[in-house]
């Protein structure tokens, strides 16, 4: 089986295991939004490319370097990523999404630097998650108030 197969494969059971369901989803789907949130449908395309970015980055890296502490440096950036809705819908407190997600965009700065001495690509391609993820955490944040 090729690199990017299983990096795929590993994305895809991660994601689905990880994934809100049920009456943890509905709650999070009542849940007050900020009014400035006129983005929202965007959100799940976003991360799609964002996922889409990871996984190509992830393969850069493999590529560059068949470091398998690598390859569990992303698996813990995807964990923590997907984590974020589901711990914040299986507690239901927004306050710990805001801390998933700070957690993941230190997680996600520490491994952007490990790769960049590797395939400056890959650490490129980590940075729309950089970018994005601290968006996440201020509408999570911003929700905490809305929600009390």
């Amino acid at each position: 089986m090729t690199a990017g197969a299983v990096i795929l494969g590993v994305m895809v059971l991660v994601v689905l295991a990880l994934n809100p369901r049920g009456d943890d989803w509905v709650w999070f789907l009542r849940l007050r939004r900020p009014g400035w949130l006129s983005f929202e449908p965007l959100i799940p395309l976003i991360w799609l490319a964002i996922y889409a970015c990871f996984a190509v980055s992830a393969l850069l890296a493999w590529r560059s370097s068949t470091s398998w502490g690598l390859m569990v440096g992303y698996l813990g950036l995807l964990l923590l990523v997907q984590s974020y809705t589901w711990v914040l819908c299986r507690t239901r407190r927004l306050v710990n999404g805001t801390r998933v997600g700070l957690l993941g965009w230190v997680w996600g700065v520490a491994l952007t630097l490990v790769v960049a001495s590797l395939s400056s690509a890959a650490a490129w391609l980590l940075l729309p998650y950089l970018l994005w993820s601290p968006i996440g955490t201020l509408v999570t944040w911003r929700m905490q108030q809305l929600n009390r």
